[in-house]
């Protein structure tokens, strides 16, 4: 039997294999709103078998957009414009899920492929905020230091944002802390320079994303589960570390978190991270041992045999595939085929099973 073909129970949501699609920016929204590109683009990785699919990180704010392009919630219409997604995404037996952001002092930059750095106020750009007014790279404009009474208006921006997903028909939401965005910036030491109840200590620092995890998860139907994505580790002396999450995680872990889909670095520029297959999965496995929660594993999982055995051992309950199903997105086919599993294709391509 392969357990990465077995289903994933996740309170009332029980997904049909461990292969997750993790949320990949498309730069392709128009002011928040999803377009044709995210139906065929996520629709064809729920056809290609994947059992969860999830939308890329979407802002809560606006202003707290990776670029102007990118996916938003942050009104009752952006989330109804989802309900034709993941219908689609259920039918297809894959279950819809959809990544709540804040980018912080990553916002306003623009698209890969229209240029590098910060898009200017006047281009359609914005002055990003953050917990201390330190740019991300050199050349960039410092961000406004968040006010305390703004820290709490977004965590209610966070809670109604997982409001307006399940207007959408989202199944699962998953709570972006990691890469370098607003959550991350404020539990990094290297990132968070601040001297009030949310700056300093290690609980200090991690007071505002657990505020933001507890309101989300209390406005979340208890049926339906929420996950976090978290950077283990800043990659640097100093930083973010895998003691600091451990302890993280287990705050998380009582306020109901059902999952922490566990990744890495993003908070500084110029970071040498030791890159290679399956490099992220030892987090994955220690929090799921350690801090006794589900976990997903993520970096450079691109061969069957190789996801197969990360849930098998252990090491992880799920695997989150990115740049593997942009170049197939019929990989858990392929990978279903190589394990020798007899899997459901959409009926339409049944003549190429073979």
């Amino acid at each position: 039997m392969s357990v990465l073909f077995s289903p994933l129970k996740l309170r009332d949501v029980v997904v049909r294999n461990r292969i997750f699609v993790s949320p990949m920016c498309q730069y392709s929204s128009h002011d928040g709103f999803p377009t044709d590109w995210h139906l065929v683009h996520l629709g064809s990785r729920a056809a290609g078998g994947a059992g969860l699919v999830m939308v890329e990180a979407t802002a809560v704010a606006p202003w707290g957009r990776i670029s102007p392009a990118d996916s938003g919630l942050w009104s009752e219409a952006h989330g109804e414009a989802f309900a034709s997604l993941t219908g689609f995404l259920r039918s297809q037996g894959a279950v819809p899920a959809i990544q709540l952001a804040h980018a912080g002092r990553k916002a306003s930059t623009y698209a890969p492929w229209r240029g590098t750095g910060q898009v200017s106020e006047v281009a359609g750009g914005w002055q990003p905020v953050a917990p201390s007014p330190l740019p991300f790279a050199e050349g960039d404009a410092s961000p406004r230091e968040l006010a305390v009474a703004e820290i709490a208006s977004l965590v209610d921006r966070f809670a109604d944002a997982a409001r307006f997903a399940r207007l959408g028909g989202f199944e699962a939401v998953e709570i972006h802390m990691a890469h370098g965005y607003l959550l991350h910036q404020f539990l990094s030491p290297l990132t968070n320079k601040r001297t009030d109840v949310y700056g300093g200590s290690l609980e200090n620092r991690m007071r505002f994303p657990l505020e933001v995890a507890k309101a989300v998860r209390d406005g979340w139907p208890a049926h339906l589960p929420v996950f976090a994505r978290i950077s283990c580790t800043d990659w640097v002396e100093g930083g973010w570390d895998l003691p600091q999450t451990m302890e993280f995680v287990r705050r998380l872990a009582a306020i109901g978190i059902d999952l922490v889909d566990c990744s890495g670095g993003g908070a500084v520029a110029h970071v040498k991270i030791p890159v290679g297959p399956g490099f992220q999965v030892p987090f994955a496995a220690a929090i799921r041992k350690e801090a006794a929660i589900a976990t997903g594993a993520v970096g450079f999982i691109t061969e069957p045999e190789q996801a197969e055995e990360i849930v098998a051992s252990g090491k992880a309950d799920a695997v989150f595939l990115a740049r593997q199903l942009l170049r197939d997105p019929y990989w858990p086919l392929h990978a279903a085929k190589a394990l020798g599993v007899e899997v459901a294709w959409p009926v339409q391509y049944e003549r190429a099973k073979g």
